[in-house]
């Protein structure tokens, strides 16, 4: 080889790993979108033959608990890096050039540890792991071998972008690290005397603080914690995690991300758009209100604050700023009223509540109606009195009033089949959210939907439930420690402090949440705090459904509080404008839903008395 030759082909492999790399992830992606297919098909057929024929699909409960567990695996690598990350970037951002650095390279030790866990301890209990799952016949064993496969790729994945970036040298340096983390962790923890939950949320502290991914610092906090008597080697870590993830009422997630994916490009949602300007856009802030108005009547479609943010920073922030608003303003307003998503049924954060405290999925959604209806209210009135005076448009008459009324009908057909079918028992929480992604897809169709653009949906949708279910599973080991820790007795003792009356312990559980939802996402809070306070709250006769949705309500408002603030980031990724503007501007709509809080657990107060 000549030497032109020779620098040729060094000049282009960062190029050619970095394709590599793209080519896996699109390659991922589009299984995540082919196994959300596979599994819409499955459950609705199995709901067509009960229905229909009086017969049940043989194994298909089986069949779908695994290809949710594929689907976790999958994400695995796919949350590494991008929004699916859920990357606390707050405190990173801010850091010298030098800080940056030293952070990513905790960063990456964190996600080396993770796919190392999830690799090794996968292996280990595949081999220890026999016999065969009860409906399907399949070797038990696949099951964490699915986690090891995304332990490798994620490995694979992290080599090929870190040295197309020419960052190699910093990754070996991050693997030197978790040598060293575990090596401190397994000599000296022993002796250490720390809980082994404390020493994971200590861990976990600082990956949140170096920008890690949020389900991969889990993961990594967790196995560490083994060398501090956290009774999780890495085999039962990957086992703990996969019976995070086998519950059937999580298969209603994917559906739901799915009907947000395919109502834009339905028509559904501008229709939505039509009939709430109809309604309230000629009131004091008319755009802004009718802002509102969206997200109450696509709440009931969709059943994510995520997707609701993203639509409406798309559709309603660039008009709220042509009226005047300022960007900030126009972008706070977007994800403040995003807030609904997550309470006004469906909603996949109380589906997330259920499946961690099997509290009545029906009472918690028909509640979330009452909770959502308030949380409208205060934002109607913080929105009145922010509003510029010219936003304002002419007020419809009857007749276009009726006509944006017809318009919306299909989409008001989601809340009837989901809320309706759940309420009166005709089908389950996942049945319902398969029906309405079925629906939902029809009208994709109807409207005539290109199929590169239905591919992209199901994508979306895809990892966005490899990701969250990724999520799930890591918090798992993390509740592990807590319950061996007796976290639940800590919080009790915490709210015995306050007094033994119900309205003492309500305010303690409410301030627990506050501080919690400042360093935890919403999904990893409800899953780790929601089955230690329930029962410490119902103990002090309050009514446990109650709480379960002031706790949703509670952690809903952490989406607009630095550091996580989950739905400020997603607003200022599509709007381009700074999180700290957006924290800023934000600030009198997160007052009017904590005086919404306060509203409601006086309620709660009231019906216990």
């Amino acid at each position: 080889m000549t030497m032109a030759e020779e620098r040729f082909d060094r000049a282009t492999a960062p190029s050619t790993r970095l394709r590599s790399a793209r080519r896996i992830r699109h390659v991922l992606g589009a299984a995540c979108g082919a196994v959300i297919a596979l599994l819409l098909v499955e459950v609705l057929v199995s709901v067509a033959m009960r229905y229909l024929f009086g017969s049940a699909l043989f194994g298909a409960d089986e069949a779908a608990l695994w290809l949710f567990q594929l689907l976790v695996a999958l994400g695995c690598p796919l949350a590494v890096e991008g929004a699916l990350a859920m990357r606390f970037d707050f405190v990173t951002e801010r850091l010298p050039p030098a800080g940056r650095r030293l952070a990513a390279l905790v960063a990456d030790a964190f996600v080396l540890a993770a796919a190392a866990t999830l690799l090794g301890g996968g292996a280990l209990a595949a081999r220890a792991i026999g016999g065969l799952s009860p409906a399907l016949g399949l070797p038990e064993w696949l099951r964490p071998a699915l986690m090891a496969a995304g332990g490798a790729t994620t490995l694979l994945l992290l080599v090929l972008e870190r040295s197309a970036a020419g960052r190699l040298p910093r990754l070996l340096a991050s693997a030197l690290m978790v040598a060293g983390m575990a090596g401190l962790a397994f000599g000296l923890g022993p002796s250490a005397g720390l809980a082994p939950s404390l020493a994971a949320g200590l861990l976990a502290l600082l990956g949140l603080l170096a920008g890690a991914p949020l389900p991969h610092l889990l993961l990594a906090s967790a196995a560490f914690a083994d060398g501090f008597g956290g009774a999780l080697p890495p085999p039962a870590l990957v086992a703990t995690t996969l019976s995070g993830v086998a519950k059937f009422l999580l298969l209603a997630v994917p559906f739901f991300l799915l009907v947000g994916s395919l109502l834009s490009d339905s028509g559904a949602a501008g229709a939505l758009v039509r009939f709430a300007a109809a309604l309230v856009g000629h009131r004091r802030g008319g755009l802004a209100q009718t802002t509102l108005l969206t997200s109450v009547l696509f709440s009931g479609a969709s059943g994510s604050s995520i997707a609701n943010a993203a639509f409406g920073a798309r559709t309603f922030a660039p008009q709220l700023a042509a009226r005047g608003y300022a960007p900030a303003e126009a972008a706070a307003i977007v994800a403040a009223t995003s807030t609904l998503d997550n309470v006004i049924p469906p909603s996949i954060a109380f589906l997330l509540l259920a499946a961690a405290t099997d509290l009545p999925i029906g009472r918690l959604l028909a509640l979330g109606f009452v909770a959502g209806g308030v949380m409208a209210a205060m934002l109607a009135v913080a929105i009145a009195l922010r509003a510029r005076e010219g936003d304002r448009q002419p007020r419809a008459d009857a007749g276009e009033r009726r006509a944006a009324f017809l318009g919306a009908l299909p989409a008001f057909g989601l809340g009837a089949i989901v809320v309706a079918g759940i309420r009166f028992g005709i089908v389950t929480v996942t049945e319902a959210a398969a029906l309405a992604a079925g629906y939902t897809l029809l009208l994709a169709l109807g409207g005539r939907i290109g199929w590169r653009a239905l591919g992209e949906a199901f994508t979306e949708a895809g990892t966005g439930a490899a990701a969250i279910g990724l999520l799930i599973g890591a918090s798992a080991p993390f509740a592990f420690l807590l319950a061996v820790d007796d976290a639940a007795g800590a919080a009790g003792a915490l709210a015995s402090s306050f007094g033994d009356g119900a309205w003492q312990v309500l305010l303690a559980a409410n301030l627990v949440l506050l501080v919690a939802g400042l360093v935890l996402d919403i999904g990893v809070a409800i899953l780790l705090l929601g089955p230690i306070l329930v029962p410490v709250v119902a103990a002090a006769g309050i009514d446990p459904v109650h709480f379960g949705v002031l706790l949703v309500v509670n952690l809903m408002t952490h989406g607009l509080m630095p550091p996580i603030g989950i739905l400020i980031y997603v607003v200022a990724a599509v709007t381009k404008l700074p999180p700290a503007a957006l924290f800023r501007a934000v600030l009198p709509y997160l007052g009017a839903l904590l005086v919404a809080l306060l509203i409601l657990s006086v309620g709660a107060l009231l019906v216990a008395a």
